[in-house]
C-alpha cells in the first residue's frame, strides 16, 4: 500500500513537472509591422541542448530585464547571435539564412506624413530589384532597425531611401517627390505678417517651371516655417524667395511689393521727435516713386530699423537722400511745418 501511494506521488509530481515545463517553454513569438512573426521554439532547442535552460537563461537572456534587439546586434553576437555566428549553428549574418527565421512574404511599409499624404515603400519591388539581397538595406548601416524618423534633408546625405535614392543606384530622392508621395498635391503656403497684407506661395503656379530639387532643400527645408527670411535678407543677401526673385531669373523681390502682399495698403509712419510727430505716407510718396527708390537702399523692410538725426538728414542720410535742397524734393531744412504738422 505504501508503495502504490509513493509511485502515485511520484506520477503526479511527474505530471506536474512536465506541464509546468510546458507552460515555460512555449513558442515565442516577435512581431514585425512589415513581416510575419518570427518563431522561437523552446522545444526544438531544448532538445538541441539536452533541456540546458542554463545555456541561454540567464548567460544570454536576462528574464528581469526583457528588451528586443537589433539585427546588427545580433551579428555582433548578442541575442540569438550568441549561437548564430556560423559556427555553432548557422549565421544570422548570413543573407541566404534570413528566410529560416523570417518565414513567409515580407509587407508594405506605410509612412503616413502630415500633409504629404501616404508614402508606400514596397518590399517586393526592392526584393526583386536587389535579387533578394535583404541585407542591401538590413546592413546595420542603412537600416538598424531602431531608426527614428528620418527627415528628407536627412535622406538627401545617405541616411535610409538616400543610401541608394541618390541619382546613381536609384532616382534621387530631392527630384521625384511625386515617385513615392502618390498624389501629391503640395499646398499653397500662407505667410502672415504683422502690419502688412499676407503672402502666399503657391506651389501649383511655380512647379509649373521649376522642379522641386530647385528649391528644395538647397532654399528651403521640407518643413514650412523652418526658414525665417526677412524682405532685407531676401533682396540683400539673396535669402529664401530672394535666391529666384532676384530680377534675372523671376522679377525682383525689392520690386512690385503687391505681387506677392495682394491687396498691400502701405499705412502711415508716425516718428515721436522732441519737436512734436513728424509722419511718414507711403501712399503719397508711392504715386511718385517705386518700393525700390527707397527699399532697400535706403530703408530695410521694417519701421524704425534706422535712426537718424536732422542732421544725419542734412548730410543726404535717410529722408535727406530725396529732400535735398530742392533736387528731387524741399529740403529737410525747409519749412520744418511740411513734415512735423503738430509742431
Amino acid at each position: 500500500m505504501r508503495m502504490k501511494t509513493f509511485l502515485l506521488v511520484i506520477s503526479l509530481f511527474l505530471m506536474s513537472a512536465a506541464c509546468a515545463g510546458a507552460a515555460e517553454t512555449k513558442n515565442i513569438k516577435f512581431s514585425f509591422k512589415s513581416a510575419d512573426p518570427v518563431v522561437f521554439s523552446h522545444e526544438y532547442h531544448l532538445k538541441k541542448y539536452y533541456n540546458n535552460c542554463k545555456i541561454c537563461h540567464d548567460a544570454i537572456y536576462n528574464l528581469k530585464n526583457k528588451r528586443r534587439f537589433t539585427m546588427a546586434e545580433m551579428e555582433k553576437t548578442k541575442s540569438c547571435g550568441a549561437c548564430h555566428s556560423g559556427i555553432k549553428a548557422f549565421s544570422v549574418a548570413t543573407e541566404k539564412d534570413c528566410v529560416r527565421c523570417h518565414k513567409g512574404q515580407p509587407r508594405n511599409v506605410n509612412y503616413t506624413i502630415k500633409g504629404l499624404g501616404l508614402a508606400v515603400f514596397s518590399h517586393n519591388t526592392h526584393i526583386a530589384k536587389t535579387g533578394g539581397a535583404c541585407k542591401s538595406c538590413h546592413n546595420g548601416k542603412v537600416i538598424t532597425g531602431n531608426e527614428k524618423a528620418v527627415t528628407m534633408a536627412e535622406m538627401e546625405k545617405g541616411r535610409t531611401c538616400g543610401a541608394c535614392h541618390n541619382g546613381k543606384k536609384a532616382f534621387n530622392v530631392t527630384a521625384n517627390c511625386d515617385r513615392c508621395h502618390q498624389g501629391l498635391k503640395p499646398k499653397e503656403i500662407t505667410f502672415n505678417l504683422k502690419g502688412v497684407a499676407a503672402a502666399t506661395f503657391s506651389h501649383a503656379f511655380h512647379t509649373q517651371a521649376y522642379s522641386c530639387k530647385d528649391c528644395h532643400t538647397k532654399h528651403f527645408p521640407y518643413k514650412a516655417g523652418k526658414v525665417k527670411a526677412t524682405m532685407n535678407d531676401m533682396v540683400v543677401k539673396g535669402k529664401s524667395c530672394g535666391a529666384c526673385h532676384n530680377g534675372k531669373e523671376a522679377f525682383a523681390s525689392s520690386g512690385d511689393c503687391d505681387k506677392c502682399h495682394k491687396g498691400m495698403k502701405q499705412g502711415k509712419i508716425t516718428f515721436k521727435t522732441s519737436v512734436g510727430l513728424a509722419t511718414f505716407s507711403h501712399e503719397f510718396h508711392t504715386q511718385a516713386y517705386k518700393c525700390t527708390d527707397c527699399h532697400t537702399k535706403i530703408y530695410q523692410y521694417k519701421a524704425g530699423a534706422v535712426k537718424a538725426s536732422m542732421a544725419d538728414m542734412e548730410k543726404g542720410k535717410s529722408c535727406g537722400v530725396c529732400h535735398n535742397e530742392g533736387k528731387d524734393a524741399f529740403s529737410v531744412q525747409g519749412d520744418c511745418i511740411k513734415c512735423h504738422e503738430s509742431m
